[in-house]
């Protein structure tokens, strides 16, 4: 982080288009100020595009301003039920694409100053003109409340009521007036207030994270869209389980994924403890998120063990026990999906796979890595079949630093095998050269459990290598088989 002067403010914000929205403003006899993220990030030194702009007055109308003095540099957007207005601005040798608006496009969004009030049963505002100070009153947080004049007899002054740059070098997220008035206004700042903690690495302010649990059952009037794109958000900072021990110390969680939640606990039978599996869940997502940034994987390293608590068992002989926790955890993942509103195509079939699959390359690195066994496993992953090593991988979270090498060791001779058999073409190695469709002409037969069973013995014989994947033998096999079950 870095601290400017106001002079040094108004050299960063030397731009054609800040100097172009200055103008438009004091045309108009505007107060135009540049507003939150863009202020925040100034200071934290982080990149942005996206300029949201106050005005003490109509924004509308300076938007309107901006566009005219830019001409085919920009593209104006206006919705005036919400009083707000858009402004894609295009640097020069960027032009305006109509297939892609968004391509090379600095986006400046401009709003009138408001002052907003709540009702309970709503997030929906009741919104009135306002003042500067009206408008950053109903900020969300003091590092989001932080205003830039851009007006020029002021251009770069820094105008910061609540200590939001104070609170930027200490690190802290703290809303600007009572915290119970603004997560009960609006519910959905509670997850923004995790979120940001988790993105920039800072700390919620005692008061501001004692008022997320006092206002936990707000989020009900939340839709399941928003706290899905929360959460979302969540999942693709650097360290995600920041957010998610937050969620669930504030309650949040319990309320949004209670089957997470729900195994947050070490149950102790007979001097034996199982390991909690919140926290362990958590550090498999972290150790995916330091190799992968594909939002679908860490869900599936988030939902990987949910089946825990429901297979959970006690056996005298090996204690705590999990079995098929893998297939109980995929049978969960559709309607866990379905509650949160998240995508109910590929991306929900994927995490399934994961979920379910996420033992099978645990289970062969215990025991001998055999072909037979990688075979059946690339054939089942397919496509996916190093999102899953990866996934597995980061699943190893064994104090235990021999048995946690020894299946360092034996994934690598798995990883190894899968190589060898991409090299190969495993999908034709894979695939029986002869399919349902032949086998239904051969013997007669119409779609049937029996066809079925004749591609069953077929992908077996291939997969456990017993017969070359080539026609001579592999029709041998399928007439003795056909003739074992009556049917040749």
């Amino acid at each position: 982080m870095k601290e400017y002067t106001d002079a040094e403010l108004a050299q960063i914000l030397d731009k054609d288009i800040f100097r172009k929205i200055s103008a438009a403003a004091d045309e108009l006899h505007l107060e135009c100020y540049v507003v939150g993220g863009y202020v925040r990030d100034i200071f934290l030194e982080r990149p942005s595009d996206d300029i949201d702009c106050v005005v003490v007055g109509s924004g509308i109308a300076v938007a309107r301003r901006l566009a005219a003095m830019l001409g085919r540099r920009a593209h104006l957007s206006v919705f005036k039920n919400f009083g707000t207005a858009q402004v894609k601005y295009y640097p020069p040798g960027v032009r305006y694409n109509p297939e892609n608006p968004d391509e090379g496009a600095v986006e400046v969004e401009f709003v009138g100053a408001r002052r907003e009030s709540y009702s309970h049963d709503s997030r929906k505002p009741i919104v009135e003109d306002g003042t500067l100070e009206d408008d950053q009153n109903r900020r969300d947080f003091t590092i989001n409340a932080m205003a830039i004049c851009l007006n020029k007899g002021r251009f770069g002054e820094l105008v910061d009521p609540f200590g939001g740059l104070d609170d930027l070098w200490d690190g802290i997220i703290r809303t600007p007036l009572d915290p119970d008035i603004t997560f009960s206004d609006d519910p959905l700042r509670m997850l923004r207030c995790i979120r940001f903690a988790t993105r920039l690495n800072f700390i919620i302010e005692d008061e501001t994270f004692d008022a997320l649990t006092r206002n936990a059952n707000r989020l009900e009037i939340i839709s399941a869209e928003r706290i899905s794109e929360e959460l979302n958000k969540i999942l693709l900072t650097r360290t995600p389980s920041r957010g998610f021990v937050d969620l669930q110390r504030a309650g949040l969680l319990e309320i949004i994924l209670p089957e997470l939640a729900m195994m947050d606990m070490v149950e102790t039978r007979n001097g034996k403890a199982h390991k909690n599996n919140f926290y362990h869940t958590l550090e498999v997502l972290d150790n995916v998120a330091k190799k992968s940034g594909n939002l679908w994987l860490r869900w599936s390293a988030l939902l990987h063990d949910i089946g825990k608590p429901k297979s959970k068992r006690w056996d005298n002989l090996q204690g705590w026990t999990f079995h098929a926790h893998n297939i109980i955890g995929a049978k969960m993942v559709p309607a866990i999906f379905r509650r949160l509103k998240l995508p109910l195509d590929m991306k929900l079939k994927y995490v399934q796979k994961m979920v379910d699959m996420h033992m099978r390359p645990i289970a062969i690195a215990d025991n001998e890595v055999t072909d037979s066994a990688v075979r059946r496993m690339v054939n089942d992953a397919g496509d996916d079949i190093d999102d899953l090593m990866l996934l597995c991988e980061a699943d190893i979270t064994s104090k235990n630093q021999v048995r946690k090498q020894h299946f360092l060791d034996n994934y690598r001779l798995v990883r190894e095998k899968i190589e060898d058999l991409k090299q190969r073409d495993f999908k034709r190695l894979l695939q029986p050269v002869i399919d349902g469709n032949e086998i239904m002409r051969m013997f007669n037969l119409k779609p049937s459990r029996e066809v079925g069973d004749l591609k069953a013995c077929l992908k077996d014989a291939v997969l456990d290598n017993r017969v070359e994947n080539e026609r001579e033998p592999l029709m041998a096999l399928l007439l003795q088989k056909a003739k074992e079950m009556g049917i040749a």
